[in-house]
């Protein structure tokens, strides 16, 4: 027996052994400097920065903003490929999701109430670039690799519900005593801050659908209704400190025009004429803080730098070697050197801000959704955009153009100052400014939330032309497409090499079979 013993005894403790060692190996095999997970607010913040839309991209060449004098470097066309493609953003949103529920938060807490707002936000700004999109089979991984479609119109309802779920679970939070959120980098964790931004996207998103809004499904009037008469229920921003807006910092986070790139990005882009002449028609004093005046008119023709006619865009449509040459010869202005480039933060750069709010609230009255002022908010607007650039609605500032031959954009030495006088009631009692009401105010509240818009919201601008027409967008050879503003962006590759048979049936029941940038979708029709 003992020998019996001895013989099993052996192999046991080999067994031990083995597993002693095994686990002693995995332990060391780990590295306690790396995270085996990613906390909530961590993966928060890093949504937040997907939302970014930056200055200085092809957004503002496709809203006639800012535009190319140099093909080297890029074109104005209308050419358009693949949109965003935020399904990682929403896969990191699902991700956030879950591991709050694994830090023990509650079925409702800041980071589900926000996951609402992003998955709103991130796919209904992927169904206004291209159409139909997969959304109720996505974010699934392994369990489905070939999402299908879910049509615009679902799209879209189910992002208007995400955000009026979204306003109410804060509501919520914010009456048990839960305030705030870990991770944000914008307001500092308050979700009163957020809750705003989410009821003034609401009301965005309903004036996406302006010309589908007689859809009793989409209720577009009844919910726009409903948010204007009810701000204790859908608080709404009340001013310019509401914005939701990307601050820049240095060392580490440049604007993206700044000291290090004027001399060599300076001047291969001038100003567009869809934006200038709209600034001079008006007489806006706008134009002297963002735009430099034309050397040649000032300085040639002795123009003064501040006379509304001395600031002079370039076409969009022009042709691109003859807008190079004309650019050369400063017939054209360039962006204003001390407002974009004297600094390495520039400006905030407004995502989802009060001014733009406003605008759209004053359509909405305009198309008869709801009863108020329309006129009031029409001039928030305006006031509010003019604040943003420190100009006051009467009195006097000083507008700095860059001295011909300077070398150091940062030297505030190299600028001329020439002081320019403000009054608000001139400037309303304009008939072109001043509300008109009916389908003329519409076109002036649409003008002026162009104008506010500028460098900031994204493709926010164009969005807002393809359904209304305002203001009008001018083509040519510069534009490409057939003189043609495309109405649309194509798929992602990765749909049509991975989910073919979804990508083709979805092509199919909306644009005939092909990708085309110039088709209708159904938003539009």
């Amino acid at each position: 027996m003992k020998k019996i013993f001895r013989f099993y005894l052996l192999p046991a403790l080999m067994v031990l052994s083995v597993s002693s060692c095994q686990k002693n190996f995995d332990a060391f095999t780990k590295n306690a400097n790396v995270a085996t997970a990613v906390p909530a607010s961590l993966l928060f913040n890093g949504v937040l920065n997907s939302m970014v839309d930056f200055p200085d991209g092809a957004d503002e060449i496709w809203c006639q903003y800012y535009i190319y004098n140099y093909n080297y470097y890029g074109n104005n066309t209308y050419a358009f490929g693949p949109g965003d493609n935020y399904y990682l953003a929403l896969k990191n949103v699902v991700s956030m999701e879950q591991q709050a529920a694994l830090a023990g938060q509650p079925a409702v807490n800041p980071y589900t109430a926000m996951g609402k707002f992003f998955r709103a936000y991130f796919f209904s700004r992927m169904s206004l670039e291209e159409g139909d999109i997969p959304m109720t089979d996505a974010l699934k991984g392994l369990a489905n690799l070939s999402p299908k479609y879910d049509t615009q119109k679902a799209v879209m309802l189910q992002s208007l519900k995400w955000l009026d779920d979204a306003n109410a679970d804060i509501t919520t939070l914010i009456s048990q005593g839960t305030t705030t959120i870990a991770g944000d980098m914008y307001f500092n964790g308050s979700l009163a801050e957020w809750q705003k931004v989410v009821n003034a996207y609401h009301i965005r998103l309903l004036l996406e659908l302006s010309k589908v809004s007689t859809d009793a499904d989409l209720n577009v009037p009844g919910q726009f209704a409903a948010i204007l008469n009810n701000s204790a229920k859908y608080p709404l921003m009340g001013s310019s400190g509401d914005n939701l807006q990307y601050i820049f910092v240095a060392p580490s986070n440049f604007y993206p025009m700044n000291p290090n790139n004027f001399g060599q990005n300076g001047s291969r882009q001038n100003t567009s004429q869809t934006y200038i002449k709209l600034l001079t028609t008006l007489q806006d004093p706008r134009v002297f803080v963002t735009a430099e005046p034309v050397r040649h008119l000032v300085d040639d023709l002795h123009q003064s730098p501040t006379a509304f006619n001395s600031f002079v865009g370039a076409d969009p449509g022009e042709d691109l070697g003859q807008m190079y040459a004309e650019a050369g010869l400063n017939i054209y202005s360039f962006i204003n050197r001390r407002h974009y480039y004297s600094t390495y933060t520039g400006e905030p750069s407004i995502q989802i801000g009060y001014p733009e709010q406003e605008f759209e609230i004053a359509e909405g009255i305009n198309r008869g959704w709801a009863a108020g002022n329309a006129e009031q908010h029409y001039i928030n607007g305006i006031q509010a955009s003019w604040a943003y650039y420190g100009i006051p609605t009467t009195g006097s500032f000083n507008a700095f153009f860059y001295r011909p031959g300077s070398t150091d954009v940062q030297n505030l030495g190299n600028y001329d100052a020439f002081p320019v006088n403000t009054n608000w009631a001139t400037y309303y009692a304009q008939p072109s400014v001043q509300y008109a009401g009916g389908a003329a105010g519409l076109t002036q509240i649409l003008q002026q939330k162009y104008l506010a818009l500028f460098r900031h919201a994204g493709l926010e601008s164009y969005f807002t032309y393809r359904r209304t027409g305002v203001p009008n967008f001018t083509v040519g050879p510069g534009t490409a497409n057939g003189a043609r503003i495309a109405w649309r962006f194509q798929y992602p590759g990765s749909e049509r090499a991975a989910n073919t048979a979804n990508y083709n049936a979805a092509l199919q029941s909306q644009y005939g079979g092909n990708d085309d940038i110039n088709g209708v979708m159904w938003i539009l029709k």
